[in-house]
């Protein structure tokens, strides 16, 4: 070892010897002792105070020490490296591809092995003159490994690289042959690789770390030829293979790409890569899949729609016309399904068939939504609009936008009643539930509520609901559908009912005392509010019959005592009875209708009666009570035979039954029943668009015609879509009654007059 003060070339030929034995020959080791000398070797040089032999040198120019030594010392390291990589750069002079990238590999490994250990060596050089220099902002000085890596890099790698960049080349060469299935070593490309990206290095900054070489050298050409790769390939590919099979080909390779990012490229790549191979394989043929989806969808192709919605949602707009297809096919299938229904013209359908037809459309491709398109919300839009466009517009409905609102609320109905065919409790939430999924589709729900109302309104005064759970549970999914409004008057029903009970058993308790005669007469009664009631009385004269005329008269008596100022209209067309036969060999039980137990009371009295005796008799109109009639003589309690024949009561009379049924539905009142419904909409329309202009103009004061307009379709087309000129009428009534007036000097602008 040379003595502390020894000079340059004697330091330097120690040192050489020891940076040459570690830069090429580590593998045979260095001892502790030799490597503690170099370290001492390199650290008295760098703190020896001569400069040149003259110990004052160091004074005139006030750099003494490590600041002037590290110099020299820096310089011979420099040629040493230069020297060095020379012989390496000259090993891989006749060498290409996977053997050019062994022989790199291996040189990388043993030279930065190298210069770590003499970093380490030159630590106080490092420490004082290397940090005092950049300090002072000289250029192209680095710390002793970092010099290392810039002398690999302008020595060896830009000349190897220059060549044709045969070193990229090979590298792309060996990911090339994994694409095409075969086995490479990954370990070897990687480390090849994180020396491109070890290269860069910031001038401005050295500790940070620049991509520059890594994207320049690396990244480009790799990206260029991933993209002529898989242009080739999935073109010829397409041509040579179904879609389908396309479909899994570009799955697979863009996850052997995400692959890739993750076992041997840098973690910035990823981005860059996956965008363009999403442009090669998707975006370039995205045409053609857009094609064949309607296909995929026409044969339930799962996994193939699965496949395509997730190829496709990774490029813009990707999604869009599979979303247009999409909403095409579901209307097209909704209407298909209704006119298989319908058949040959004729718009009456069984509302259960209907309602069934329009659910498993819907459910199917609701399924297909949640299954293949992972539930995006775009197809669940789709889905809703195509269903909103069959649901209310098909070939049973033809003009009307009334027919399917009352389909599903007779459907509803039919579930509701104690005849449902739905078994459990269970089933008949589920079938509820259904309901609820077409309700939302449905664009007139008032026209809903107001069949709804009716038909809820024959169940309770029928008593024939399946269940109070299941109408209150029917209730409270259209209550937070639409609102505590939407239902104010279906529960209100069901106020009145338990009310009427009460009554009912209070005027008994009375009549028990004051007319114990009349015990064997059983009453019930319900009194119901006008508002809150679809039900209207019948315009006809009924007359009482004297066998219930007393009771009749007592409870109007006590009525008006309890509620004095109440007026009570009796609706007799809703009104039923039980009669007991005495004519014939059995005794007989009748359910009928007030109109049928009127005309059946007058054969106390008569064995025979022609048609103007039975209106004289019972104030029934014509036309109604021929229909009652009718009912009574098909069932043989009457007979007749001809028009204009008298109608007999039969006193052969026989039936299996002992309860005879006979109070059955007359087709007048079904076909009214619509029609004052549909006369029933329409009024409360007209006030309800009335409402809301008066509402909105009362919050804005003044407003022109057409945002008015619109403000108004906005606020109630959750109710019902109404129509324009309804809308002018209505504004035209207001400023008759001057809620409103046109602004002066105006034509268009109306102001709200408090």
């Amino acid at each position: 070892m040379p003595p502390a003060n020894a000079d340059l070339e004697t330091t330097w030929r120690f040192l050489e010897e020891g940076v040459d034995h570690i830069m090429t020959k580590l593998q045979t080791g260095v001892s502790y002792s030799k490597y503690m000398s170099l370290y001492t070797v390199s650290y008295n040089y760098c703190t020896s105070s001569r400069m040149h032999g003259s110990p004052e040198a160091g004074v005139h120019t006030g750099r003494t020490g490590a600041n002037l030594m590290g110099s020299d010392l820096y310089n011979k390291l420099t040629k040493y490296l230069i020297q060095h990589l020379k012989t390496v750069r000259e090993g891989a002079e006749n060498i290409v591809d996977e053997a050019l990238l062994q022989y790199y590999a291996k040189e990388w490994d043993r030279y930065t092995t190298g210069a770590n250990y003499i970093n380490r060596l030159f630590t106080y050089l490092n420490r004082h003159w290397v940090k005092r220099e950049k300090d002072e902002g000289r250029k192209g000085v680095y710390t002793v490994y970092t010099l290392a890596l810039v002398q690999w890099k302008q020595n060896f790698f830009n000349h190897i690289h220059n060549k044709n960049e045969k070193l990229a080349v090979a590298v792309l060469r060996l990911i090339e042959k994994q694409r095409n299935g075969e086995n490479i070593d990954q370990t070897l490309v990687k480390k090849v690789v994180d020396s491109f990206v070890s290269l860069g290095l910031d001038e401005s900054d050295t500790n940070k770390q620049s991509l520059d070489v890594y994207k320049d050298h690396f990244e480009s050409p790799f990206i260029a030829a991933t993209e002529l790769y898989y242009k080739n390939e999935s073109e010829s590919f397409l041509a040579e293979n179904s879609v389908s099979d396309y479909l899994k080909r570009a799955e697979e390779r863009l996850k052997e790409e995400e692959d890739r990012v993750e076992r041997y490229l840098n973690t910035v790549t990823r981005k860059t890569l996956i965008t363009k191979c999403e442009h090669v394989l998707i975006r370039e043929h995205s045409e053609t899949m857009w094609e064949e989806f309607q296909k995929l969808l026409d044969f339930d192709k799962d996994e193939d729609l699965q496949r395509m919605y997730a190829l496709l949602s990774r490029i813009p707009e990707g999604l869009e016309p599979l979303r247009k297809k999409f909403e095409e096919h579901v209307k097209r299938a909704g209407l298909s399904a209704v006119e298989k229904l319908v058949g040959g013209g004729d718009s009456d359908v069984d509302q259960k068939a209907y309602v069934d037809a329009l659910l498993e459309v819907h459910k199917k491709n609701s399924e297909t939504v949640n299954r293949s398109f992972r539930g995006e919300a775009g197809f669940v839009a789709s889905l809703d609009k195509a269903c909103r466009e069959f649901v209310n517009r098909n070939a049973a409905t033809g003009s009307s936008s009334s027919k399917s609102p009352e389909l599903l609320a007779k459907h509803a109905d039919a579930l509701l009643r104690k005849s449902n065919k739905v078994a459990e409790e269970v089933d008949l939430e589920d079938a509820l539930n259904q309901v609820m999924v077409l309700f939302k589709y449905i664009e007139d729900k008032d026209v809903f509520q107001n069949f709804y109302s009716t038909k809820l309104s024959k169940r309770l005064i029928h008593g024939v609901s399946a269940s109070d759970e299941a109408e209150a549970s029917m209730i409270s999914k259209l209550k937070e559908a639409c609102g505590f409004e939407y239902t104010n008057k279906l529960q209100r029903m069901f106020t009145d009912m338990s009310l009427s009970k009460d009554l009912t058993d209070q005027f008994k308790e009375k009549m028990t005392l004051s007319h114990p005669e009349d015990t064997d007469l059983a009453f019930s009664v319900m009194v119901l509010g006008t508002n809150f009631w679809p039900l209207s009385a019948p315009p006809i004269n009924f007359v009482i019959p004297k066998e219930i005329l007393p009771t009749y008269n007592r409870f109007q008596q006590y009525y008006q005592q309890k509620h004095s100022g109440r007026k009570l209209t009796w609706l007799w067309n809703y009104s039923k009875n039980e009669l007991r036969t005495n004519y014939a060999n059995q005794k007989y039980i009748f359910m009928t209708s007030a109109y049928q137990m009127a005309v059946l009371v007058q054969y106390n009295d008569y064995d025979t009666l022609t048609l103007d005796e039975l209106v004289a008799y019972t104030g029934i109109s014509q036309d109604i009570l021929k229909q009652v009639l009718g009912i009574l003589v098909k069932a043989r309690v009457l007979l007749h035979d001809t028009d204009g024949d008298p109608y007999d009561l039969n006193p052969t009379y026989k039936s299996k039954k002992i309860k005879v049924n006979l109070n059955q539905a007359i087709k007048a009142e079904v076909k009214a029943e619509s029609t004052e419904v549909l006369k029933n909409v329409d009024e409360d329309r007209k006030y309800a668009i009335q409402a809301t202009i008066v509402r909105i103009m009362k919050a804005r004061k003044t407003m022109k015609n057409t945002p008015l307009i619109q403000e108004v379709v906005s606020q109630i087309s959750s109710r019902f879509t109404p129509k324009i000129p309804d809308i002018k009428k209505a504004i035209d009534t207001l400023l008759e009654k001057e809620y409103m007036e046109r602004v002066d000097g105006t034509r268009d602008t109306f102001a709200y007059v408090a």
